[in-house]
């Protein structure tokens, strides 16, 4: 199957919408004590990032499409705009910061800058939904987890991108 195909796009496409599905249902599950409310490190968007670096922006903004969608199904209205809105502005700004310096700036810069941007997305949207500005006070938190869970995404997205990059050019068992 030639890279390009558009079986080949459908089915990379397939494997990381099943990945982002798997890691957003882990992060949903998954107790971590010393987060603070509401608070998630954000592993499905590694896959949303290397979608915009690898496949372009076109592909991660339907990417979070199908994730939103995913959550809509299994969390219920409120998650799904939430997931929906957050990972859009995200998306958005990944996108800026992935071309920014001619592509040079690093995995972590972008990461950070998605991740806030993905957070500030869900504010806005609580806010209007519940018409109260009393979430405002909730800023810093989301601020500072979402600087410390862009580091970390980045950076595993930085250790994952040879294996990434082997499952997209087919490389995959020493074919390549």
């Amino acid at each position: 199957m030639h890279e390009k195909s558009p079986a080949r796009h459908i089915a990379l496409m397939g494997i990381m919408l099943g990945m982002v599905m798997v890691l957003t249902t882990l992060e949903h599950v998954l107790v971590v004590p010393f987060l603070p409310p509401h608070v998630k490190p954000g592993f499905a968007n590694i896959m949303v990032m290397y979608c915009v670096f690898v496949l372009g922006g076109r592909q991660a903004f339907m990417l979070n499409v199908l994730k939103a969608v995913f959550v809509l199904a299994t969390r219920g209205f409120i998650a799904g705009l939430l997931s929906l809105s957050g990972g859009m502005v995200s998306v958005g700004v990944i996108i800026l910061l992935a071309g920014a310096k001619g592509g040079r700036m690093g995995y972590a810069a972008v990461s950070v800058g998605g991740a806030l941007a993905h957070n500030l997305g869900q504010l806005a949207v609580i806010m209007l939904l519940f018409a109260s500005g009393a979430m405002v006070y909730y800023l810093p938190v989301l601020i500072i987890s979402g600087m410390a869970a862009g580091l970390l995404t980045g950076a595993l997205l930085k250790a994952l991108m040879p294996v990434l990059v082997k499952l997209h050019k087919g490389q995959w068992g020493g074919h390549g």
